[in-house]
């Protein structure tokens, strides 16, 4: 879909459609938001305009869903909300000094954050990551450990910050819910790329794996695997790479 302010997604507004001006670069756009916060639906539209996008054009953009679980108490728990995605962006406010948790929030590779729902800062935010210099090579592999319940992931990483965190997410497209309580009941809610399943690991050496527990219900062939080496120093992220689940 195509914001008639910006171009696509991504999209530099001042670069001819088809013109890529990337040099290598790469762009991790994590979104924290929630079923039971009426003001994250248009910015959940917003991921899945990202996602669409950049599996499109085949752009390194890699959008990921974090629920947060703060807002449950509205009403309406959400399936997919989980504590360790909301200490994740306790995280990020300490790095950025705010001190502040809200939904919706977008970061683009650990460095920028803004308001999820808009459209020009993530598109300007995801142009300007996408002309930066290339990041560290990394490369996954995935595998199934345990029957379908687990996902073992291997992978393999080129020159890396010191210290450094891998961070592994299990994504999934085209979900539907119908909300019955809390800010959006009544609603039938449709996003993409929700994280189900996330594990991080220290990287002390380029080379390794690691498993993620992934829930029964998740459909392999809408699911991929997304990987990016952050800095631990400053939580800049450095690298990444994906892997569809049923590839």
């Amino acid at each position: 879909m195509t914001d008639p302010r910006t171009g696509p997604i991504g999209a530099d507004p001042r670069t001819p459609a088809g013109d890529d001006p990337s040099t290598g670069g790469f762009a991790v756009v994590e979104l924290f938001t929630s079923q039971g916060c009426s003001s994250c639906p248009p910015a959940e539209e917003v991921l899945s305009e990202i996602e669409r996008d950049a599996r499109t054009r085949g752009r390194p953009v890699y959008a990921l869903g974090f629920h947060v679980d703060y807002w449950d108490y509205l009403g309406w728990p959400d399936p997919f909300g989980d504590g360790t995605y909301s200490a994740r962006q306790e995280a990020y406010a300490r790095a950025f000094g705010s001190g502040r948790l809200y939904t919706p929030q977008m970061v683009v590779n650990g460095a920028v954050e803004f308001i999820g729902s808009d459209r020009r800062r993530a598109a300007e935010a995801i142009a300007s990551a996408l002309t930066g210099p290339a990041g560290t090579p990394l490369a996954l592999s995935v595998g199934d450990a345990d029957g379908g319940r687990r996902v073992r992931v291997e992978y393999q990483a080129g020159r890396l910050p010191e210290p450094a965190t891998l961070n592994l997410a299990v994504v999934e497209r085209d979900l539907a819910s119908d909300v019955a309580a809390g800010e959006n009941a009544g609603r039938t809610l449709r996003q993409d790329n929700v994280v189900r399943a996330f594990t991080s690991t220290g990287l002390a050496v380029k080379r390794g794996w690691a498993e993620l527990a992934v829930p029964p219900d998740l459909d392999p062939r809408r699911a991929s695997v997304v990987g990016y080496v952050q800095s631990d120093r400053d939580k800049a992220v450095v690298g990444a790479a994906a892997v569809d689940l049923a590839g």
